[in-house]
């Protein structure tokens, strides 16, 4: 059936931002790529992206949108720092003690993203290292990936899982795909599971932290995490637990997952003010709501754009017409394409307001998200954690 004037109009209109959006994330990171070379940056201070040492969590998001932008662009400059970077990373992988549950942020984004895309074995290699590594994390009596290690001697915090690790588990999900080990696929649906049983609240608000008793597995206290409140709802660790669990019914075929992948949507966007970018707590006191976090925006609209490929037709247009409404307000009104003294591509994300840390500045993952985004609106990604 051929377009009506006034649909069609509207069609490209929507064609018309998501393209121009795209291309000038091209333009704007061929610039910033020049002096961030194969690095990992992290939060953007004073204009300027602050560069992380490649163990930090974050290190995946720079080269992973890099190949976003190759993938849409074709420009050899992002595939060249990408996988740079990934090499840059075999001194993490093969000689740092300290790897967490993080692996699945790093290594989807770089070695698996590389794999998918150019199908080296090298990559492949690396991707399935890091995912035997992640394996080894989990608790068996609790069924949880534990996160983190302790960051002070003495510290006992072995019984800690995130909801940030639902984005993680994808890792899995393609190792127990590409090796015919089943093993992968148990661990990650076991920890998913735990998020279903522990993270996820009624009214699909979402926890940030769980500790556990490592040695039982019962549950020892909630914990708020860079989220106001045990009780609050920290905006990122809602679109961590929308898109990890659209992806985990994307593997699975699980309709629990499903499910509450929708439960969270729909909170979440219930709780969006009029530009559709959430605060960075949607439960914090009056006074801080202003206070936005644009990364949690951009993940959230990369997941819903995902879970709107995965419901029945009738009900698609609702998340994905949602996804585009956040990632157009993005780029209209959070865009830093207009200030080239700044390097972040969205303004306004916040990192750990409970520690003041990165409040208010623009975030790598912010970027990604946003990136890839739009690159699903435009129908040409690969998307790696699938």
């Amino acid at each position: 059936m051929s377009l009506e004037p006034k649909d069609q109009h509207i069609s490209e209109q929507v064609t018309c931002w998501k393209d121009q959006a795209f291309q000038q994330a091209v333009k704007k990171v061929l610039i910033t790529s020049e002096r961030i070379g194969a690095n990992f940056p992290h939060a953007s201070h004073q204009g300027a992206y602050v560069l992380e040492e490649p163990a930090w969590w974050t290190a995946g998001f720079w080269p992973g949108m890099l190949w976003v932008l190759y993938e849409g662009s074709g420009e050899q400059q992002f595939r060249d720092i990408a996988e740079q970077c990934e090499n840059h990373l075999d001194k993490v992988l093969d000689g740092y003690e300290r790897l967490d549950h993080d692996m699945g942020f790093i290594w989807t984004l770089t070695s698996l993203a590389n794999y998918k895309l150019h199908g080296g074995e090298e990559s492949r290699r690396r991707a399935f290292k890091a995912a035997n590594y992640l394996m080894g994390r989990f608790n068996l009596k609790g069924n949880y990936i534990r996160a983190w290690n302790p960051w002070t001697p003495g510290e006992m915090n072995s019984g800690l899982a995130i909801i940030d690790c639902a984005m993680n588990v994808p890792l899995l999900y393609w190792a127990s795909r590409e090796s015919g080990d089943p093993r992968y696929a148990h661990v990650a649906n076991a920890h998913m599971n735990t998020v279903l049983s522990h993270f996820i609240r009624p009214d699909g608000s979402v926890r940030h932290i769980v500790r556990f008793d490592p040695d039982t597995g019962e549950v020892a206290e909630y914990l708020g995490g860079q989220g106001y409140a045990p009780d609050s709802a920290w905006s990122r660790g809602n679109a961590w637990a929308l898109y990890g669990l659209a992806l985990a019914y994307h593997h699975t075929g699980n309709e629990a997952y499903l499910n509450a992948s929708k439960q969270t949507a729909h909170f979440f966007l219930s709780q969006l003010p009029d530009d559709s970018v959430p605060a960075w707590d949607f439960r914090a006191p009056e006074d801080t709501r202003h206070i936005k976090d644009s990364s949690a925006g951009a993940c959230a609209a990369s997941g819903l754009l995902l879970l709107s490929t995965l419901v029945p037709e009738w009900e698609r247009a609702v998340y994905r017409q949602a996804g585009e409404r956040i990632l157009e307000s993005l780029y209209k009104n959070y865009g830093a394409f207009d200030h080239p003294e700044e390097e972040g591509l969205i303004m306004h994300g916040t990192s750990h307001y409970p520690e003041k840390q990165n409040v208010d500045v623009p975030l790598i993952y912010g970027d990604y998200f946003y990136v890839e985004g739009l690159a699903r609106l435009r129908g040409n990604h690969q998307v790696f954690w699938e």
